[in-house]
């Protein structure tokens, strides 16, 4: 089973996403616990061990270190926002 971290800056964007994503965005990310590489999960380019995963509207960008059995979860943000300074 992998430990899921997720960064301070990750936990305040939550408080901006409305109530009804975010139970989906939680259950997504609690789930990287026993599956980091869900259904639909995608490799980002030019990025070592980076991943994002859809959650409706919201992605979920994502380091996997397998070594350690390690989830970073970088940042969660709007589709037309979540790829700029990653």
């Amino acid at each position: 089973m992998y430990r899921v971290i997720i960064k301070k800056k990750v936990l305040k964007s939550l408080d901006k996403i409305p109530v009804a994503y975010l139970s989906s965005i939680k259950e997504t990310v609690n789930d990287l616990e026993t599956n980091p590489r869900p259904f639909g999960y995608r490799k980002l380019e030019g990025f070592e061990n980076s991943y994002r995963i859809r959650v409706g509207i919201y992605r979920i960008i994502y380091t996997i270190e397998d070594d350690i059995l390690t989830v970073e979860v970088i940042k969660i943000d709007l589709r037309s926002r979540v790829y700029n300074q990653i």
